[in-house]
C-alpha cells in the first residue's frame, strides 16, 4: 500500500511524501524546499530513496540538492530535462515505467507548461501526480510549449479512469473556481464544488486531491465541448481546441 502525505510548501505549492509499506521505500514528489521536507523525513522515515520531479521550475526542484546530499537520494527526471533538473540521476522517457517497489508509475509526457513536463501515473493506486499541467479547476500557464501541446496533454489525462485521484502542484482551487464560474455559471456541479472548497479552506485543509470525474464535471479547461461555455464565449461553432486557447488566454488576464 502506498501512503501519500501532502506537504504545503512556499506560498501555495504542494510537495508529496510517498511511503510504500511493503518495500519500505520513501519518495518525494517535487520538493519545493528543503526545510519542511527534511523535518518530516528526519522524524518519521529517516530516509528518502527517490525524488521524483515533474518539471524543472525552481518551486518544484528547490529542495533537490540538499535532500539528495543529506539522504543520498536518487533523483528521477525526464531524460530531455537532465540539464535543467538539479541532481538528476535516473532518466526516464514517455510511456516507460518507474518501479517504486510494488507501485508502478507510468510516465506521461505532458508538455505545455514546460517542454519537458511529465506526470507520474499509477494505475494500481489510481493516482496521478500532475505537477503544473492539470490543477483542480484549472491548468498550468503555457510558458515553453504551445496551446496545442497543453490541450493534448490535458486530453491525455482525460482518458484515464474517472476515479483517478489527482495530486497537483499548487493550491489554486479557489481562484480557479472564480474563473470557471464566470464562463460556466450554470454548472450545478461547480456550484456544489465551490461550497466544498470554501468548507475545506475554512478548516485549513487542502482541496487536493480531487478526482478526474470531479474535474470532468467542473474544470472548464476539460469542458471545451460544452455548448453553454461555447455560447458564453460567443464561439458556438468553434473547435474544442480553439475554445481551450481562448479560455487559457482569458485566464492569463484574469
Amino acid at each position: 500500500m502506498l501512503n501519500i502525505q501532502t506537504i504545503p510548501c512556499l506560498n501555495d505549492n504542494y510537495s508529496y511524501i510517498l511511503h510504500e509499506e511493503t518495500s519500505n521505500l520513501t519518495g518525494v514528489i517535487d520538493p519545493s524546499e528543503f526545510g519542511i521536507i527534511d523535518k518530516i523525513i528526519s522524524s518519521k522515515y529517516k530516509k528518502i530513496d527517490y525524488i521524483l520531479n515533474t518539471h524543472h521550475h525552481f518551486d518544484h526542484v528547490g529542495g533537490n540538492k540538499e535532500l539528495k546530499k543529506k539522504y543520498n537520494s536518487k533523483i528521477v527526471a525526464y531524460e530531455k530535462d537532465k540539464k535543467r533538473i538539479p541532481g538528476a540521476d535516473i532518466l526516464i522517457n514517455e510511456n516507460k515505467d518507474f518501479n517504486f517497489g510494488k507501485s508502478i508509475f507510468k510516465i506521461l509526457l505532458t508538455p505545455g507548461h514546460t517542454t519537458g513536463h511529465i506526470a507520474f501515473y499509477c494505475a494500481k493506486e489510481k493516482i496521478i501526480f500532475t505537477g503544473d499541467t492539470l490543477f483542480s479547476l484549472g491548468c498550468g500557464r503555457i510558458f515553453e510549449g504551445t496551446y496545442k501541446e497543453m490541450y493534448d496533454s490535458l486530453n491525455k489525462i482525460k482518458k484515464l479512469p474517472k476515479e483517478t485521484l489527482i495530486y497537483c502542484g499548487h493550491e489554486y482551487t479557489k481562484n480557479n473556481s472564480k474563473f470557471c464560474s464566470k464562463y460556466d455559471s450554470g454548472n450545478k456541479n461547480l456550484i456544489g464544488k465551490i461550497e466544498w472548497i470554501n468548507s475545506k479552506l475554512e478548516k485549513g485543509l487542502p482541496t487536493i486531491p480531487t478526482t478526474l470525474e470531479e474535474e470532468l464535471n467542473t474544470n472548464i479547461f476539460l469542458r471545451c465541448d460544452n455548448l453553454a461555455i461555447k455560447n458564453n464565449l460567443k464561439m458556438g461553432s468553434s473547435s474544442e481546441e480553439l475554445i481551450f486557447e481562448k479560455l487559457r488566454s482569458l485566464k492569463d488576464q484574469f
